[in-house]
């Protein structure tokens, strides 16, 4: 793709609908940006270019021009020797000068047009270069702010799962303590159970002696 087809591709290019379009915004904007500094440096390197060659120009006209003056100095002094054919050829030469200096004048007029051209187009660029730019510290500062936004959403969603895990465990820390005195007072009550057990087994036991002390008086 040549530089001005490029040029007018980025100056119609639609910039908010490319990077809405975008999987990675931010990777597209630093595309385009960097399609922009590329051809902004092709458009000067061109203005440069054409600033170097209006110079020859200009240098070689003003050659000519001198040598158009000299061509016709030289008729005037042939002229004045009576040798009319010198200065008719003097003329000549002259008339071949100017002829040159128009033509040289044609060219650096088509430069003057073509560099005018080109400062409007570099004009242009740079705008929507800036624009891009913009953009780029706009979606930097969106990125940055969601990633703080972010962080801090998730340092409360911690902090809240945190709170919650405390809670749960001072709740089962608390349940702990009452199923202690719940099994407290059940230890107790078995205990006594088993003494009132060991009573009534005392009382058979002495049932069982005096049974045995009476049979034995028997005999």
């Amino acid at each position: 793709m040549g530089i001005f087809s490029r040029f007018a591709d980025i100056v119609n290019a639609n910039i908010n609908a490319m990077l809405d379009g975008a999987e990675d915004p931010a990777k597209m904007i630093r595309l385009i940006i960097q399609e922009m500094e590329e051809t902004l440096v092709e458009l000067r390197s061109s203005c440069a270019r054409l600033l170097a060659d209006k110079k020859t120009l200009q240098r070689r006209s003003k050659l000519v021009q001198d040598e158009a003056l000299q061509w016709q100095d030289k008729a005037r002094l042939a002229l004045s020797k009576d040798r009319e054919d010198l200065a008719r050829a003097a003329l000549a030469e002259k008339a071949e000068a100017e002829q040159a200096v128009a033509a040289f004048e044609l060219e650096l007029q088509s430069i003057d047009e073509q560099l005018a051209g080109l400062e409007d187009e570099v004009s242009q660029l740079q705008a929507r270069l800036d624009e891009a730019k913009a953009r780029q510290q706009e979606l930097t500062r969106r990125s940055a702010t969601a990633e703080q936004r972010l962080r801090a959403k998730k340092q409360l969603h911690e902090r809240k799962v945190d709170n919650t895990l405390n809670k749960f465990e001072l709740f089962q820390r608390r349940l702990d303590e009452l199923e202690g005195k719940v099994e407290s007072y059940e230890l107790g009550k078995r205990d006594l159970a088993q003494e009132i057990e060991e009573l009534g087994k005392d009382d058979e036991l002495s049932r069982e002696l005096e049974r045995l002390k009476k049979e034995m008086q028997d005999q």
